[in-house]
């Protein structure tokens, strides 16, 4: 790497040592020269990751808004199948496949680049796995929502919807792994071309099976699922044909020490799943209220709103997981700490700008999706808790993406465990049900749970020793089939680094 910018004749310390990592920062000059530098190199990174995944959440939002106008029960009901039982089944895959991230991205970082087509088949051959294992989960989805207390109504569409569903289970088998490879490599601009594409297939396909043939919710259902595996076939066509360096072909290798890669998967699924299966409990206990079907409908409204925003910080969380693994990889535990520091700054500014976006708007953003009167009331009374829920989701996604890059999965999956189920969740049922303050209980509990586990992790980055870091990198490089360069110069060819 090569010291950015400043030469001895311009009077200033070059801000790269001859290792290739930071040297000491001192005084608001050299901080502002490191701050607008890992900018530079975060936003490389996570803009089109960002891009990529808010193409990918408006596919889905494109299903929602069209089947939102055909009314309220189709809209309770197409939100359940999509955001609770869908929502349960991404979030576990997403997780299982963010091992990879850890591996890929340090691995790269070490010179490692044809280990990441190895590690690839590995994540594939365990998501296949579990696609299968979560399939009885979409298949009784009808007796398990009214299990969970849903309307009769609302369950029986709803489980006609997820059945419908069960192919792009099985696409994220496919389209996480081959994401986290490119990802891992800096390579997301083909990501974001395809997500493009994606996002205008599924536009057309909701018009054409919702308005023009008739379909109805199952229409919506099937555009989901053309459209998921065309995104998930073009990434790995991509990944095939253009990076030879990290793909040699299918390897009986995958299979080796696959219950290790497992166990970190598991991990790594553990992890993001407590967060994300958080936001989905909210929807469950809300299903219980009186008028509920108003009051899902209202909540999911927010949620969708919520996610865009949530889309932008998986792009950085992303970013900074690749930052993260690829410095501890390449032994630069400078970089990787400042790297955290500028990207939970820039992420906070931001989250506090979508705050009084939503609460500037909060009487008019609800007819996007519904025309109901009584549903945007509804909606305005909750976006105050959407504003606060924005500002802690830019903080707990950029946490995510750095305990994904440093490895630290189990930890952070102990805290969630905590944090959200031990004490947001329980709160927020008191709250909601014992306290009678119905769905603004229920999310208000649940935020401060929130609140705590952004509090407790940001204090875990505040304690790490980043040199320790760096030397637990390389015996995970080792434990895993790689080698470490150890004299500071790795093979990096086209990362942004």
């Amino acid at each position: 790497m090569e010291a950015p910018l400043l030469t001895k004749s311009s009077g200033e310390i070059p801000l790269i040592g001859d290792g290739g990592d930071y040297v000491a920062a001192g005084g608001l000059r050299t901080w502002w020269r490191i701050f607008c530098l890992e900018s530079a190199k975060l936003w490389a990174i996570g803009g089109p990751i960002a891009f990529q995944i808010l193409c990918q959440y408006a596919a889905g939002s494109v299903g929602i808004v069209f089947v939102g106008h055909l009314g309220d029960v189709e809209l309770s009901a197409f939100t359940i199948a999509t955001m609770v039982i869908g929502t349960f089944a991404f979030g576990f895959m997403l997780g299982m496949g963010s091992a990879l991230e850890t591996l890929c991205g340090q691995a790269f970082g070490a010179g490692q680049v044809h280990m990441l087509g190895v590690y690839m088949q590995r994540s594939m051959i365990i998501l296949l796995s579990f696609c299968i294992a979560l399939s009885p989960v979409y298949i009784f989805a009808t007796p398990l929502l009214k299990l969970l207390g849903q309307q009769e109504e609302v369950a029986n569409v709803a489980g006609e919807l997820t059945i419908l569903i069960i192919p792009h289970l099985f696409s994220l088998a496919v389209a996480f792994p081959t994401q986290k490879f490119l990802q891992a490599q800096s390579k997301v601009n083909v990501l974001a071309y395809i997500s493009v594409l994606a996002l205008i297939l599924e536009a057309f396909l909701c018009w054409l099976f919702i308005y023009i043939l008739g379909f109805g919710t199952i229409g919506a259902a099937i555009a989901i699922d053309v459209t998921s595996w065309t995104l998930a076939g073009l990434q790995f066509l991509y990944v095939v044909r253009s990076c030879k360096d990290g793909w040699k072909g299918f390897s009986w290798d995958a299979f080796k020490d696959i219950w290790g890669f497992l166990r970190l998967s598991l991990e790594s699924a553990v992890m993001l799943c407590l967060e994300i299966w958080y936001m989905m409990s909210i929807i469950i206990l809300t299903g219980n209220l009186d008028n509920a079907v108003t009051a899902v409908g209202a909540l999911s409204i927010c949620t969708n709103i919520d996610g865009w925003e949530t889309m932008v910080f998986v792009g950085v969380n992303a970013a900074i997981s690749v930052r993260v693994s690829n410095e501890l990889g390449m032994q630069h535990p400078r970089a990787a700490k400042y790297s955290v520091y500028v990207t939970i700054f820039q992420s906070l500014l931001i989250g506090i700008l979508c705050m009084i976006v939503v609460l500037a708007t909060r009487n008019h953003f609800a007819i996007i999706f519904t025309s109901s009167e009584e549903m945007i009331r509804a909606v305005s009374h909750l976006s105050p808790l959407l504003g606060i829920t924005m500002v802690l989701n830019s903080l707990q996604l950029v946490i995510s993406g750095v305990a994904i890059g440093s490895g630290w999965q189990a930890l952070a999956a102990y805290i969630n465990l905590g944090c959200y189920y031990v004490f947001g969740l329980p709160l927020g049922y008191i709250l909601g049900y014992v306290a009678h303050f119905g769905v603004l209980g229920i999310w208000g509990g649940m935020i401060a749970g929130a609140a705590l586990q952004t509090f407790m992790l940001l204090l875990v980055i505040y304690k790490t020793n980043w040199n320790k870091e760096v030397e637990q990198t390389t015996e995970r490089m080792k434990k895993w089939g790689g080698e470490v360069i150890a004299d500071g110069t790795k093979n990096f060819e086209d990362g942004v680094i």
